[in-house]
């Protein structure tokens, strides 16, 4: 049975990945929650009450308990609700689905990061680095519809960042990064994804969402290409 809305509260931003990944995983759920739009740029008392350290969406409130970070939120979500699990259940698999997650986090999201505003050399350096890292992706994908198999996962869920993030920038940054000539294999998953009735509804719609990315870099002094 699904929550009522009451008792789950998300407090989120419209275009933040790490956002998207937890309207994903509570649809996949069926818990309805209520959700609080942030302002990045200014911080509400209320963010900064149930995320002190870190000052930053999203956070999942489930009956007054905030718990903050992503990937730490998609994990409680799967234990909370247990229909329709999005971690696999044996502990192998589990394991391998927490570290590529984190790789996508930690490794490739950071490469990424950085060939924003960068030209010449400085870009070409850092478009190679981020495609040395997809590649172990790509290898994961072949033969599979999704990184966990047949259905969305966890780590089809953490991914949104480079399919709805990454591959919706290239024109923005004036390079493909993810050019479907090496990487054949994430561009049919993305397929797959834009085929799920969940991710079709958990997306925020393309040209608002670039034109809300082209601003957000002219206010950080940063020159789409």
């Amino acid at each position: 049975m699904a929550e009522r809305s009451e008792e789950v509260k998300l407090l989120g931003m419209w275009a933040s990945p790490f956002s998207r990944r937890i309207e994903i995983a509570l649809t996949i759920k069926g818990v309805s929650y209520e959700f609080s739009e942030q302002d990045i740029t200014n911080k509400s008392a209320l963010l900064l009450q149930l995320n002190p350290v870190h000052k930053m969406i999203p956070v999942l409130v489930h009956h007054v308990k905030p718990i903050s970070e992503s990937l730490v939120i998609l994990e409680y979500i799967d234990d909370t609700w247990q229909n329709n699990p999005i971690l696999p259940q044996d502990p192998y698999e589990k394991a391998m689905a927490r570290f590529w997650a984190k790789f996508i986090d930690e490794q490739i999201c950071v490469a990424a990061m950085n060939v924003v505003g960068k030209t010449g050399e400085e870009k070409d350096a850092a478009v190679e680095a981020t495609r040395d890292l997809l590649k172990f992706l790509e290898k994961e994908l072949v033969g599979k519809d999704f990184f966990g198999g047949k259905n969305l996962g966890f780590v089809d869920i953490a991914a949104t960042l480079i399919a709805f993030w990454l591959m919706r920038t290239e024109e923005i940054v004036g390079v493909k990064v993810v050019p479907v000539e090496i990487f054949p294999e994430i561009h049919r998953w993305v397929k797959n994804l834009l085929a799920n009735d969940v991710i079709k509804k958990c997306i925020p719609p393309e040209d608002e969402h670039l034109r809300y990315i082209k601003d957000r870099m002219v206010k950080l002094n940063i020159k789409p290409a």
